[in-house]
């Protein structure tokens, strides 16, 4: 489950990380209040307006029709109420959003963190991720901080260093030393960066987070370390543990066919092709993919009933396919271990004579438990379903199909 910049960072204000502190507004009149208030608690000059979307590239993204960027500087409230109302309601395209972009509901009025002070300001770039290759978590960090770390990491990988961490151990205090070291800090920039580290390992892990990046990590002129911006995914299977952190959960960030999906516990994820599949298995799942590709097809979704599927949950996962208007055949590929082939095609059937007017063509192979009686059910539904025994006959069915 991913989190907004300001959901995020208000959980690493209870493992004591320093924020970039400030008021998350869905309107303009609640962010020309935040303005003065951050003005007026932090001292700032200036206060920094970030729209808040589950995206990265917000600063170099612009709102849709306009040449107003994601993330940009206030100094004044007519520039708060001028910035804001560009923003709000728009839609932010970036690099990751894609050409349709997110529309933008709140943004986060931010205290300014590049005030004048002794030491020159810095920007760093440090996440933690899950390596799976190794079996490890994995702080990567740079002393290249700031938009461009893509950049940096295809061009430069040399400046992009890496720290191990065994998920059943702790980060060691010389590891947070060794990258504070490799960070060039010194003095207290050097001291706060190891409890910065630290203290944000302990989040990543007590958090169940499988993904917390912070770009920037930023060296104040006074030497603070500071979590400019912060990007935090939690592992969806930890949840449970976490009912404060799923209260958090964005519905309108996410696409409302997987939300409903979810309601249904179908475990489905939307992709651009033209061939949409409900399979049993995540592995069965991703071979009927590759299969539709050799076929000449491209997969619509990837859909797995799993094990309990019964027929309200096919008619469920059969309706959310049938949604996608890019669909030109529904191709249904169940292997009857433990779930049954008879309530597959059964919930082929019931969504099949509700839904009505299906013209697309739709192809069921169904092998396993009860497959003859499944084969008997859609034979005599007198519908215009196409079966298959062997795979290799459904990849011609869905070639025909999409040809």
């Amino acid at each position: 489950m991913n989190l907004h910049e300001y959901q995020a960072k208000e959980l690493l204000k209870k493992y004591n990380v320093p924020v970039q502190n400030g008021i998350a507004c869905s309107t303009v009149t609640e962010a020309e209040e935040a303005y003065r208030f951050v003005n007026a608690e932090y001292g700032s000059k200036f206060a920094v307006i970030k729209a808040q979307i589950h995206a990265g590239g917000r600063g170099k993204g612009t709102i849709k029709g306009t040449d107003q960027r994601g993330v940009a500087v206030a100094k004044n409230a007519e520039d708060v109420r001028r910035i804001a109302q560009a923003i709000l309601g728009g839609t932010l395209v970036t690099v990751q959003t894609g050409p349709q972009g997110k529309v933008v509901n709140k943004v986060f009025v931010a205290q300014d963190v590049y005030y004048e002070g002794p030491e020159p300001v810095k920007e760093f770039y440090l996440s933690i991720l899950v390596d799976r290759s190794k079996g490890q978590n994995v702080i990567m960090y740079s002393t290249e901080g700031g938009m461009n770390i893509e950049d940096v990491a295809h061009n430069t990988p040399e400046k992009i260093f890496k720290e191990w961490v065994h998920p059943g151990g702790v980060l060691e205090a010389f590891q947070a030393r060794k990258i504070a070291f490799n960070l060039k800090l010194k003095g207290a920039a050097f001291k706060n960066c190891v409890k910065f580290v630290t203290n944000l390992y302990k989040a990543f892990v007590e958090l169940d987070c499988s993904m917390l990046e912070i770009n920037p990590m930023f060296k104040t002129s006074d030497d603070k370390i500071i979590a400019v911006d912060c990007k935090m995914n939690i592992d969806d299977n930890a949840l449970i543990r976490h009912p404060e952190i799923l209260a958090m959960r964005d519905l309108s960030e996410e696409d409302p066919t997987e939300v409903e999906a979810g309601n249904y516990n179908l475990n489905f994820v939307k992709l651009d092709g033209n061939v949409g599949c409900m399979v049993n298995g995540a592995g069965l799942a991703m071979a009927t993919m590759d299969m539709i590709k050799l076929s000449g097809g491209d997969p619509a979704n990837f859909l797995d009933v799993g094990g309990t599927a019964n027929a309200e949950t096919v008619e469920a996962g059969f309706r959310i396919i049938m949604k996608d208007p890019k669909v030109k055949a529904i191709l249904i590929n169940i292997f009857g271990g433990i779930v049954r082939c008879d309530r597959v095609a059964q919930g082929v059937i019931d969504a099949y004579k509700s839904i009505g007017n299906i013209e697309i063509p739709i192809i069921v192979r169904l092998q396993g438990t009860n497959a003859e009686v499944a084969k008997k059910l859609i034979d005599e539904s007198g519908l215009k379903v196409e079966s298959a025994i062997l795979l290799s006959e459904a990849a011609e069915l869905v070639n025909k199909a999409v040809a």
